[in-house]
């Protein structure tokens, strides 16, 4: 059996006691690893990077360390443009700083419901072949993200985020970890109530979000 075997049968447990922490688990996962192209380290490191602090990237294998770079570019690029701004604005009069995670969350539900326009793989062998990789360099993973893992793949995190109860599902967790201070479960209401309008700035949004990152790939293979 292996070590992550061994884990995974462990952690069939609550999700406070898999992922420790009282900080809202940052669940944007999806948009992240799509934007690596297709290069499994890159995307692994695209999927930890949140875990990975100032230089420390630099102690990780050179693909990893790009997909790290890249996500700390999509991250800065999302932050700042106006269309991404325009859709957290919606929810930030009663969600304050918790509103840009929700909207993290919003934008992933909008690329995997859509999923078929932009890529040929259906998401749930997408999901399943990223889960695959994970397993396969399981040693390069922080301990964070091996922690997270079990209960990642057993609730199938990538796929949930296609359906709107899959959407209330990722928020109410997220809520878990702050003991419902911000009470992000319940913007569903406003998703809800603005959905049209979130799907439009989605789209608009992430044609520009794909040069960028495409941008960034050829800078750091270059």
């Amino acid at each position: 059996m292996t070590a992550f075997e061994t884990f995974f049968n462990k952690c069939k447990i609550p999700l406070k006691l898999c992922i420790f922490g009282n900080k809202p688990l940052k669940m944007n996962f999806l948009a992240h690893i799509y934007l690596s192209e297709e290069n499994e380290l890159i995307a692994i490191g695209n999927f930890m990077a949140d875990g990975i602090r100032g230089h420390q990237y630099l102690d990780f294998p050179e693909e990893i360390q790009k997909g790290v770079l890249l996500h700390r570019t999509i991250d800065t690029f999302t932050d700042a443009h106006p269309i991404y701004r325009q859709s957290k604005h919606r929810l930030h009069e009663k969600y304050g700083h918790y509103s840009g995670v929700i909207m993290d969350i919003v934008y992933d539900h909008f690329l995997a419901k859509n999923w078929a326009n932009y890529h040929p793989v259906p998401l749930n062998t997408y999901a399943e072949n990223f889960y695959q990789s994970l397993r396969n360099h399981y040693a390069l993973l922080t301990e964070k993200t091996k922690k997270m893992l079990p209960y990642m793949i057993a609730r199938d995190w990538l796929t949930s985020y296609a359906s709107l109860a899959g959407l209330e599902m990722i928020l109410f967790q997220m809520d878990y970890r702050t003991q419902h201070r911000a009470h992000m479960q319940e913007a569903i209401v406003e998703i809800q109530q603005f959905y049209s309008e979130f799907e439009n700035e989605f789209t608009l949004f992430f044609e520009e979000l794909r040069a960028a990152s495409q941008k960034r790939l050829l800078e750091l293979n270059g």
